[in-house]
């Protein structure tokens, strides 16, 4: 038995829009999407804002209710048997809200013990236990207004983890979070799957889904467009190579010249602090960078970096073949 099984899952929404004259309109947030999480496995939900991830991960815990399609988690109907599958998942949504900052660790942890039914003998041992996992042992007796933001995330896992629930559901729980405590974050979520927990996870950050995930599935417009291994994902690239030149003043007609060049099949800029990135996805490789800089000269080119595609190249083209 599969531990998640989805089956033509849709959610419409019917917001009402408008000042004067105000009107129902509807908005397709998921839209007939299946697919499979095996027991054990750490699964991938990736796509841009707005794509239906989080809507999708609400349906799965409970939180919203399916408009039609179903799905089981551990055998379990998530509308029909909402209630008794409560107590054998966990869910984290991104950010630092759901805990009381004037308590400290230890306090808030015993409150959602008594939350989630956990035998006070049980919670004795298990809130320590925890506590240990993510990393905030030493600091159980400081009040967590003066927690970092990743010290609020990681206490989040720990409250999840309270119940021992046998599926976790992260909704992007690095979001906001620097590098070192996005890995940190990540070093934790390793350790639960080393403990064969299943987890679905969505996320923006493609090192972090290539990192951790087993499989990933796509999701855009409300519609899964992939679903496939992180290696699986990287041949549908297989056949570009990634060329990156650090350039300074790009204009956008510089931008028309490069994409004018045969064999370029995407060009974008990326800002970092005092320079720019141009990133461009060509089968040509190496071959294509004397008529790159042909067409930048004039201007002052730090870096030249011809690459293999990574998972990030993978996704763009999915998602802008979408568009």
């Amino acid at each position: 038995m599969n531990a998640v099984e989805v089956n033509h899952l849709r959610r419409i929404f019917t917001p009402t829009v408008g000042v004067i004259r105000r009107q129902k309109k509807e908005v397709v947030a998921v839209n007939d999407i299946s697919f499979d999480v095996r027991p054990g496995e750490l699964f991938g939900l990736l796509g841009p804002n707005g794509a239906g991830k989080t809507t999708t991960t609400k349906m799965l815990t409970t939180l919203l209710i399916p408009t039609s399609g179903n799905a089981y988690i551990l055998g379990m109907d998530v509308v029909e048997q909402a209630e008794a599958l409560r107590s054998r998942i966990g869910f984290i949504f991104g950010g630092e809200r759901g805990l009381y900052w004037r308590l400290t660790a230890e306090q808030n942890l015993r409150y959602f013990a008594s939350l989630y039914n956990v035998d006070p003998s049980v919670a004795k041992t298990r809130i320590p236990y925890v506590l240990e996992l993510v990393g905030l042992k030493d600091r159980a007796n400081e009040k967590i207004e003066g927690y970092s933001r990743g010290m609020k995330q990681r206490l989040h896992i720990a409250r999840t983890l309270l119940h021992n629930p046998e599926i976790l559901f992260l909704d992007e729980p690095t979001i906001g979070l620097d590098p070192v405590g996005a890995r940190e974050l990540r070093a934790i979520v390793r350790t639960l799957q080393a403990e064969k927990k299943t987890i679905l996870l969505t996320t923006h950050y493609m090192l972090e889904a290539d990192e951790l995930c087993q499989r990933i599935a796509v999701i855009n417009h409300g519609r899964i467009i992939a679903l496939d291994t992180p290696e699986g994902l990287k041949k549908n690239v297989s056949d570009l190579s990634v060329i990156e030149l650090d350039v300074a003043g790009i204009l956008p007609d510089t931008l028309d010249k490069i994409k004018a060049q045969p064999g370029i099949e995407t060009v974008s800029v990326e800002d970092h602090d005092q320079k720019q990135t141009m990133v461009i996805h060509s089968p040509r490789g190496s071959e294509a960078v004397p008529d790159l800089m042909n067409c930048l000269m004039g201007l002052k080119i730090g870096k030249v970096i011809v690459r293999e595609p990574t998972l990030e190249d993978a996704y763009v083209r999915l998602v802008e073949g979408e568009v």
